[in-house]
């Protein structure tokens, strides 16, 4: 499932022509393109959606829907891990039934 998810801009920087912004999704960090919201600022907070920052937000529906995110479990649901989350999906602690990643391993 793809949500979109409050986020709150850290820092600012044009890259290649593109506003970009480092996000904080309740310790998630993410990069995201501010290209839909030109004059959002440091601190603000946004809808952010597939790497997309599409809509201002107020701190404290920001941080209400942050936190039933977290009870609920989606967070993880969208920003875990893929292969722990395939792991704990299989019983496994490590995708393939191993103790640990090839790379581990070697």
């Amino acid at each position: 499932m793809c949500l979109a998810v409050p986020g709150r801009v850290l820092d600012i920087e044009e890259r290649d022509g593109t506003r970009m912004a480092t996000v904080d999704f309740g310790g998630v960090v993410k990069e995201v393109c501010l290209e839909y919201l030109p004059d959002l600022q440091v601190g603000e907070y946004a809808i952010v959606h597939v790497g997309f920052a599409l809509q201002r937000l107020d701190e404290e529906s920001a941080k209400q829907t942050l936190e039933l995110f977290a009870n609920l479990g989606m967070l993880q649901e969208e920003f875990g891990d893929p292969w722990e989350l395939a792991a704990e999906a299989s019983g496994s602690p490590w995708p393939g039934g191993s103790d640990a990643p090839q790379e581990a391993q070697q």
